[in-house]
């Protein structure tokens, strides 16, 4: 097995679906699948492992965000800190209280293609949504920012984000969403969403090795060291560029164009979860 090539696959595909509203951990549940031979489980476990690339990207992008995040829990940041601390707390709380039952849920129980019904739920709200702006109001922007969200607004997102525990459904997706759903700005949402990336995905992480390291560590072992690490080194490099991508989309103010094109990927992600998800 040429293990830099499957790094550099297993990469690709971790470090482009992270940021779209396709399930990243689906994407690597079924390339892995192909290219490891993986069941279910241990594919499931897998890629939610692989989610450290991405974190590597989201650190380094958001930067300042997170310095941000640190002088305010010192007492040292601005209101505006505190109320992007106070967001990736509610957030990352909610995501975890519902994000572990779901988890421990799916390992046991889910191993058949209902799992891509979520996200084609979710763009067929988007492209709903997109009609209504469209008949309604076709110059309407949504106009929210982190510091109009209340605490209803961020355990919505905190709950929306959560259900990305079930394989078919995207982090991204979900949480991005739901701002937009929410009025928020596109590109605050997009922010928002890849900035509270860091927290879900390390608990995420945490979780897989506390409760399926035995997987965790049989997937590591088909892959290979080297397979891992060249993986990660792409999935970090394809998530930087990607990541400025798509802010400079949601800053083009786009929004019809925007949400439509979440509401397809949605769908086409839901659709290929089904056929490919058991």
């Amino acid at each position: 097995m040429n293990y830099i090539l499957v790094g550099i696959v297993l990469g690709l595909v971790q470090g482009i679906s992270e940021w779209l509203p396709i399930s990243s951990k689906t994407q690597v549940l079924i390339a892995s699948t192909f290219l490891l031979g993986l069941p279910f489980s241990l594919a499931y476990s897998f890629g939610l492992f692989m989610e450290i690339g991405t974190i590597f990207a989201a650190v380094i992008y958001f930067r300042r965000e997170i310095v941000r995040l640190f002088k305010a829990m010192v007492g040292r940041g601005t209101a505006l800190d505190l109320k992007l601390l106070k967001f990736v707390i509610i957030i990352t709380v909610i995501t975890g209280l519902v994000g572990v039952p779901l988890y421990l849920f799916v390992i046991d129980l889910v191993t058949s293609a209902v799992v891509g019904i979520p996200m084609t739920i979710l763009g067929i709200i988007l492209i709903l949504d997109g009609v209504v702006i469209y008949l309604t109001r076709r110059r309407y922007v949504p106009r929210r920012g982190l510091e109009e969200l209340g605490w209803r607004d961020m355990v919505i997102i905190g709950l929306a984000q959560g259900l990305a525990a079930l394989p078919g459904v995207s982090r991204s997706g979900m949480s991005t969403s739901a701002m937009i759903l929410l009025g928020v700005k596109p590109e605050e949402a997009f922010r928002l969403s890849f900035i509270s990336l860091i927290p879900a995905a390390l608990g995420a992480i945490g979780v897989t090795v506390l409760f399926s390291k035995a997987e965790v560590v049989q997937a590591v072992h088909l892959i290979n060291v080297t397979g891992l690490a060249v993986s990660m080194i792409v999935a970090t490099g394809i998530s930087l560029v990607l990541i400025d991508a798509l802010l400079k989309f949601a800053r083009s103010g786009k929004v019809l164009v925007l949400v439509f094109t979440l509401g397809l990927l949605a769908i086409l992600s839901g659709l290929l979860s089904t056929v490919f998800g058991g």
